[in-house]
């Protein structure tokens, strides 16, 4: 009897409530078979529980007033930063809603779930994205002016060398970066950049498992979020930023090619 392999995007669509009922009877019996998966999934759904019931009663909520003035520099992105705010409440709540599994699909379209791996890396970045981006007074943990130890800190963390890419050419500087938990597979980086009129783009590294041979890039979006993502190596990576998508594309090549120069 030949068993199915179950990848990692259809757990993600079971946890929220988007796999085909086809596939329902062979992801039962793998969870049965494999306990931790089983935990996975469960941790999975008590997160998107948590994330709803954080987030659910303000989604026809329209943000406070004195939220938007504190957010608001007096300078001419303070426009941008109010519409950012609200780009990035509405990405947390699409995604969390339980639907993660679809918006975040790339450029084939309706494709079925299975092809979609690795979107738990996009899904992931692109929640950091959101709940970051906004922050005005700590958008990061440790900034650029502290880049050396920055840099030390998340590769030791990571367990392999990390170097932010210099995006001064393309009008985008480094402010920082910081340390979020990963998704079963250790801590993950986040590094973030700004343009000089305010807007925020992030790099999210994260450690991959191994036999992961995706390499090529990947691409999506949901409203006006656009995430680039691929794997190399033993790495993930998904540059995330509320740009066009050939835009995002040009920083997005910028970046492979200084992470692939040897360090």
């Amino acid at each position: 009897m030949t068993t199915q392999a179950i990848s990692e995007a259809q757990l993600h669509a079971l946890a929220d409530g988007v796999l085909p009922e086809e596939q329902r009877a062979a992801i039962d019996a793998h969870l049965r078979a494999h306990p931790d998966d089983a935990a996975r999934v469960d941790g999975w759904r008590e997160q998107n529980r948590q994330l709803r019931a954080l987030f659910d009663p303000v989604l026809d909520e329209a943000v406070p007033p004195a939220l938007l003035q504190s957010a608001s520099p007096p300078a001419a992105n303070g426009a941008w930063r109010r519409h950012a705010m609200q780009a990035a409440a509405a990405v947390v709540l699409v995604i969390a809603g339980g639907a993660g599994g679809w918006l975040l699909r790339g450029d084939g379209g309706d494709m079925p779930i299975a092809s979609a791996s690795p979107i738990s890396l996009a899904r992931s970045a692109a929640i950091a994205h959101a709940v970051y981006t906004p922050e005005v007074r700590h958008p990061v943990e440790v900034g650029a002016e502290q880049e050396a130890h920055l840099v030390q800190w998340l590769s030791k963390r990571l367990g392999t060398k990390l170097q932010p890419p210099a995006l001064s050419p393309l009008g985008y500087h480094l402010i920082g970066g910081r340390l979020l938990p990963g998704d079963g597979d250790g801590p993950v980086a986040q590094f973030m950049y700004e343009d000089g009129g305010g807007k925020r783009l992030t790099l999210y590294v994260a450690k991959e498992r191994a036999g992961r041979q995706e390499t090529a890039f990947r691409y999506t979006q949901e409203k006006e979020l656009s995430v680039f993502y691929w794997i190399d190596g033993q790495l993930g990576y998904a540059l995330s930023a509320s740009l066009p998508k050939q835009e995002l594309g040009k920083i997005a090549d910028a970046v492979y090619a200084q992470l692939e120069q040897p360090r």
